[in-house]
């Protein structure tokens, strides 16, 4: 059977991910080492603090892997890592997919990008995206035809996944405020 690397977009990631495969795979540390020294200056610090839960605290990693300019690069880096490992180990994946962050990391694995290039886009992405405003996403199990006396336009139609699956994105208060009104 063929296999297919799928890598997952923001919202994966947690404090000391890959810390073990770090310890004990030199060809994964390796990847790491020259992403970490690759966005060093992107980034102004060593990201391999945060994957590795090394120098702090939980709660420390916790927050700084909410911030956005900090989980895309981790979070690419750290896929681009594990891909590169099975590599390493012989295993060749018939496609490589994923959503957002990890777009790119499967992009990277199949040669379309660079890594230099493709860490140095997720960066400055990440840095983009942390300073935009805030925001939210809800979604609601209704048709449109249902939904929209409910719209108003502080708050946009994000997806239309399905004839009763709706997803709608805007501020955080707008989004809260939608959803109050929906519960009742």
């Amino acid at each position: 059977a063929d296999v297919v690397f799928l890598f997952p977009g923001q919202g994966a990631q947690y404090p000391g991910m890959g810390s073990g495969l770090y310890r004990s795979e030199p060809d994964y540390a390796r990847w790491i080492d020259a992403g970490a020294e690759i966005l060093a200056p992107l980034l102004g610090r060593d990201i391999r603090a945060l994957l590795l839960g090394e120098d702090l605290s939980a709660a420390e990693a916790q927050a700084a892997l909410r911030e956005t300019q900090l989980t895309q690069p981790a979070l690419f880096l750290t896929e681009v890592a594990l891909g590169q490992l099975w590599a390493q180990r012989g295993i060749t994946p018939a496609a490589a997919i994923g959503h957002s962050v990890g777009e790119f990391a499967a992009a990277t694995l199949a040669g379309v990008m660079s890594f230099e290039a493709a860490l140095t886009l997720i960066a400055r992405r990440g840095q983009l995206m942390q300073a935009c405003p805030s925001g939210a996403m809800l979604a609601v199990r209704a048709t449109m035809d249902d939904l929209r006396p409910h719209l108003d336009d502080s708050v946009d139609i994000a997806a239309q996944n399905a004839p009763k699956l709706q997803v709608i994105a805007g501020p955080d208060n707008a989004i809260d405020a939608l959803q109050a009104r929906l519960d009742v």
